[in-house]
């Protein structure tokens, strides 16, 4: 094998020179052709050093043993030089693991698991308690979560106005506005103050007219989120209120104290504060207006004592509000929102369940005789120094009241000024002995029953001494000689015990006849109309009727009646013997606004028509005869039929008699009777006697009834049947 021969080491012939202590060039690897260079990659002439590189020793080893192949002649080109050698095919040279450095790394499958164990725990204590959260204790959190979140706001049902016969209003309601608080947003946390209760006092209680000192106990119950402060305020407060609250909230809105709020509760070294200047907080922002009602009587003091009034819950508290409470007052609802820093969420839902408004009640009441009769009655107690008196007005045909007066009375708008005695109804709650206006239901008794006749002669003796009691008449008189119908005309109570002794063959027997006419006529048992506190009276059983009682009662001594059970006893005579029930409700309005009249009312026959006209005549002696004790009550053009009553008076405070019930009741036009009018005085100071006092009212009153009723004067003259005979 030739040896290979060596390149020309001319610098200007481009070959390479020997470098001394270089070593051997390798020998090519197995199965690479000679004359190919065994570099990584062909560098370009520009790349090449001058001077040559020792070359690098192959990667590959040889194998011992086996012989070199001979390398190819290398021709020359024509310059001279030798050809470029063939360039090899590149090889990766294989990889070699760097020497390690002393320095050991954690095994990663190792720290993945501590990871996946650290992991999972902390994703089990999460998975854990969402499965508290949403599972378990899912409907108490829901629940603490709405009621904290969530208000819930009663609706007021609008109440039912209460109207005249003609459907003026005696009673309705007009918008209003409850002042209400969330006293959870007065706690220090919510407004960063440790006294917000009582400075909200202090700025709402000139307002409201509440004390402050109520004010502040309300806000100081923090785990209440409703608290009303005041009811039924009008518009003035209501905006009085607003405008404070706006100013309130604009001054705390402030860029100094916007500053302020963003550094409460932050450390100290932070410039931190505990709390908020006084200008920068509203105190008044958990306050809040509710729209509600308020009543309002537009007549003030008209039928009030009938009427009633509602309280400051606006509930009735008295006469027919107290009465048809229920009928009136509707249905409430309520409605519940979201809300934040007291401001609504309209998105967060919340539920609605709307109130159902109230029935109207109209009553039988005209309300131009009431005002008649208000007046002529106000001013006749103040004339007679009179503790009190009442005067009703009944529409004889069918029992409706058409007015209920009562002095003194009270205004429904304003109770502050009302005494408790002048709440009530005294027309109804009094019950009172009626004296002399209770002959007429002696003599209905004698006349029905056949045992005498109007012109049954009757001898009056001064006195009538029955028992160990002589009993007298209103004055000194010799014996008189009258008629039945000159003893009701005269007022005798001798002569009205004579006529009632004839009801039976013993008195026993003649106390039952009377008290099962007096029981008839409505007496000891209430009206039927229901209103609150009325009294049915006093009427005992007759085997009760003792010693001087059973002789007192046919005068009208020893019972009791209320005003309107003695009105409807005439109004029974002037109906024809028929007794109707009295009533003061027309009919109702529900609130899709359907009417429904009242049912009639119930009658019964007390007497026969005869007896009643004969009654009425009798008593039309009254007032036509100049011996009679009503001429007062007369009424030009119209026949008048009527009683005067004088009683001793029981005094309850002093539980025996002192003073005097002064009465008058009658009815016209007697020939086609349409009205019944009584008139009641209690405890006159200026004269006593029922004609004297109450015969003037009753006119007044009666005119202006019939006047406006349009009734037509009477069409003939009374009989003016005669009240004596002579022996």
């Amino acid at each position: 094998m030739s040896t290979p021969r060596q390149p020309s080491g001319g610098a200007g012939a481009g070959g390479r020179r020997p470098v001394k202590g270089a070593a051997p060039r390798p020998a090519a690897p197995r199965g690479q052709s000679a004359g190919r260079a065994q570099t990584p990659k062909a560098q370009s002439p520009k790349a090449q050093s001058p001077k040559a590189q020792p070359a690098k020793p192959s990667a590959a080893k040889e194998q011992p043993g086996r012989p070199r192949p001979a390398r190819a002649p290398q021709q020359r080109r024509s310059d001279g030089r030798p050809p470029a050698p063939r360039p090899r095919p590149q090889r990766r040279p294989p990889t070699r693991r760097p020497a390690s450095r002393g320095i050991r790394l954690a095994d990663p499958r190792r720290r993945l698991r501590v990871i996946t164990i650290v992991l999972s725990v902390v994703f089990s204590i999460f998975a854990g308690r969402l499965v508290q959260l949403q599972l378990l204790d899912s409907d108490a959190l829901a629940a603490d979560a709405n009621t904290n979140r969530y208000l819930n706001i009663p609706i007021t049902a609008e109440r039912g106005s209460i109207t005249s016969s003609d459907g003026v209003s005696l009673a309705t309601t007009v918008d209003a506005y409850d002042i209400t608080a969330d006293p959870a947003m007065f706690t220090p946390e919510a407004t960063g103050l440790p006294d917000a209760p009582e400075q909200a006092a202090a700025l709402l209680a000139p307002i409201l007219g509440v004390p402050k000192e109520k004010i502040a106990a309300d806000l100081h119950t923090p785990k209440t989120r409703y608290k009303r402060l005041a009811a039924q305020q009008s518009p003035d407060v209501k905006n009085q209120i607003s405008d404070l609250k706006s100013g309130l909230e604009k001054q705390a809105g402030s860029r100094a104290c916007q500053a302020q709020k963003r550094l409460l509760n932050k450390p100290a070294e932070e410039g931190g504060r505990t709390r908020l200047d006084n200008e920068c907080v509203n105190p008044l922002a958990g306050v809040f207006n509710r729209d509600t009602q308020k009543r309002v009587y537009p007549s003030d003091g008209l039928a009030a004592n009938l009427v009633g009034f509602v309280n400051a819950e606006g509930e009735g508290a008295g006469g027919l509000e107290q009465q048809y409470q229920k009928l009136l007052a509707g249905k409430d609802g309520h409605s519940s929102y979201a809300q934040a820093g007291g401001r609504l969420v309209p998105t967060a839902g919340g539920s609605l369940d709307p109130a159902v408004p109230g029935t109207d009640l109209r009553l039988t009441i005209n309300r131009d005789i009431q005002w008649a009769a208000q007046r002529a009655i106000t001013d006749q107690v103040t004339n007679a120094g009179a503790e009190k008196g009442y005067v009703i007005v009944q529409d004889v045909r069918n029992g409706q009241v058409l007015a209920m007066a009562t002095s003194p009375g009270f205004n429904p708008n304003d109770l502050s000024t009302a005494k408790n005695s002048q709440l009530g109804n005294a027309a109804l709650q009094d019950a009172y002995e009626p004296g002399s206006t209770a002959k007429l239901m002696t003599m209905a008794a004698v006349l029905d029953t056949g045992k005498a006749t109007w012109d049954t002669k009757v001898t009056v003796p001064y006195p009538l001494v029955r028992g160990d009691v002589a009993f007298k008449d209103d004055i000194e008189h010799d014996t008189w000689y009258l008629t039945l119908a000159g003893v009701l005309a005269k007022s005798s109570n001798i002569g009205t015990i004579e006529a009632a002794q004839t009801l039976g063959d013993t008195q026993p027997e003649a106390n039952r006849v009377l008290y099962d006419y007096l029981r008839k006529f409505g007496i000891g048992q209430q009206t039927g109309l229901g209103f609150p506190g009325e009294t049915a009276g006093l009427l005992d059983k007759p085997e009760d009727w003792k010693a001087s009682k059973q002789y007192t009662i046919p005068f009208g001594q020893g019972l009791s009646v209320n005003a309107l059970q003695a009105t409807s006893v005439f109004s029974t005579i002037a109906n024809g013997g028929v007794r109707v029930a009295p009533s003061v409700v027309q009919g109702t309005t529900a609130p899709d606004g359907k009417y429904s009249a009242a049912p009639a009312s119930e009658q019964s026959r007390v007497v026969s028509e005869q007896t009643a006209k004969t009654l009425t005549e009798m008593l039309e002696s009254v007032v036509s005869d100049e011996q009679g004790t009503g001429g007062r009550a007369a009424i030009p053009g119209y026949r008048v039929a009527g009683k005067t009553g004088t009683a001793n008076r029981v005094d309850p405070k002093a539980g025996g008699y002192r003073g005097y019930t002064a009465s008058f009741i009658g009815f016209a036009p007697a020939d086609q009777p349409r009205v019944t009018v009584s008139c009641v005085i209690q405890d006159p100071v200026n004269g006593h006697f029922g004609g004297q006092l109450c015969g003037p009212v009753f006119k007044q009153v009666m005119e202006f009834t019939l006047k406006t009723l349009q009734v037509p004067p009477s069409g003939s003259e009374a009989p003016n049947l005669p009240v004596e005979w002579k022996p």
